[in-house]
């Protein structure tokens, strides 16, 4: 039976983005875990589903937070979960009131169920993803029949939720993200990491979806009246290595494209304080973290016409066509070139990343939760 509405509510969320290199998942679900096990009103479990226990000190899960570990392989159970509907999560975590599941999987639950789905590229664009990703649709469509309830960052992921997986709009919950503190970060060590004075940024794992190839050819184009001009691209290697590659080699000023792999935190935040710009011309996003990050550090945003992008980030980014290279070396030169139009864009900026807090987020969740015990 759930607790009384004045009790602590007993939430089990899935903390498996953790394990490994951070991407923006593991980002998210991390500060997600972080916050909720601060407040007095839950009572948080962790899983993992993971066929070994992955090390507490991998995790860095918050003091007191158990954590249970399904050893299972994934596959084994997604392929359960999709259609079977067996085993319970419940079996590993224990009773609780809900089950999140932060990463497009919510296992079934005699719980309410809640999983956040951060993006539909799976369902709307399937060749800019891996197969992996594509079975999200399947695993989807079997935790809405169950009954689960899907938490987006976007109204424009929720209207693909609506119109893909045939949710009811009743069960599709917005809720914005927070943004990490990345105002912090020192110019010079920026520059130093980057190998450069001046330089664009872009920050992302190396995957079709984020448009690399095209970023270096635009790049390239404003790169020749450019002499001391650099592009640095920090993000894990991934999928769209091998079309990076042959993008640079193919450019005239490959070799002032600088590849720093995946970077710490604290790198992130120098390379962000040191950067002329950033660009984000990803083809299809659900949010869009890096921008808003820059935004927050003071930096001007080039950005795609593509996914939630425009919804999330307002008018604090200039934006350009992610298909056309002439579009976005044209905008990117503006930004670099006019300092009222890359002054306006940081005071937009500003206000913008305003409007997105931990804070705020947390509490709609613990909110949504609540709301789905009371109305089981």
């Amino acid at each position: 039976m759930p607790h009384a509405p004045t009790a602590p509510i007993r939430v089990a969320i899935d903390v498996t983005p953790l394990v490994g290199p951070r991407t923006g998942v593991g980002h998210v679900t991390a500060a997600m875990v972080e916050h909720l096990a601060a407040r007095p009103d839950v009572r948080l479990v962790a899983y993992a589903v993971s066929r070994t226990r992955p090390g507490t000190r991998d995790l860095a899960l918050p003091a007191g937070t158990p954590l249970r570990v399904t050893g299972v392989p994934a596959r084994a159970l997604f392929d359960a979960w999709r259609w079977l509907g067996h085993p319970r999560i419940d079996r590993w975590t224990g009773p609780v009131d809900v089950v999140h599941g932060t990463n497009f999987v919510v296992p079934p639950t005699v719980a309410a169920a809640l999983v956040t789905v951060h993006d539909m590229v799976f369902a709307t664009a399937p060749d800019l993803v891996t197969p992996a990703s594509r079975r999200y649709a399947g695993l989807l469509r079997a935790a809405v029949r169950r009954g689960a309830t899907v938490q987006v960052f976007s109204d424009t992921v929720g209207d693909a939720v609506r119109a893909r997986l045939g949710c009811p709009p009743e069960r599709v919950v917005r809720i914005h993200p927070g943004i990490v503190e990345t105002a912090a970060g020192d110019p010079e060590r920026g520059r130093r990491r980057a190998g450069a004075a001046t330089y664009v940024l872009a920050v992302g794992t190396v995957e079709p979806r984020k448009n690399y190839p095209r970023l270096v050819a635009a790049f390239d184009r404003v790169a020749a009246t450019r002499p001391g001009l650099h592009l640095v691209i920090a993000g894990a290697p991934g999928w769209g290595d091998a079309a990076l590659g042959d993008a640079i080699r193919a450019a005239t000023h490959g070799d002032r494209v600088v590849r720093l792999g995946y970077v710490s935190d604290g790198d992130r935040r120098d390379l962000l304080a040191g950067a002329a710009a950033l660009a984000y011309p990803s083809l299809d996003e659900g949010f869009g973290h890096p921008p808003l990050e820059a935004m927050r550090a003071g930096v001007p945003v080039v950005a795609a016409v593509a996914g939630a992008l425009p919804e999330v980030l307002g008018d604090a980014a200039a934006f350009a066509d992610p298909t056309s290279v002439p579009d976005l070396a044209t905008t990117l030169a503006q930004v670099l070139d006019d300092p009222e139009t890359a002054d306006r864009l940081r005071r937009a900026g500003t206000a913008q990343v305003a409007r997105y807090s931990w804070t705020a987020t947390t509490d709609a969740l613990v909110s949504t939760y609540r709301t789905l015990v009371l109305t089981r």
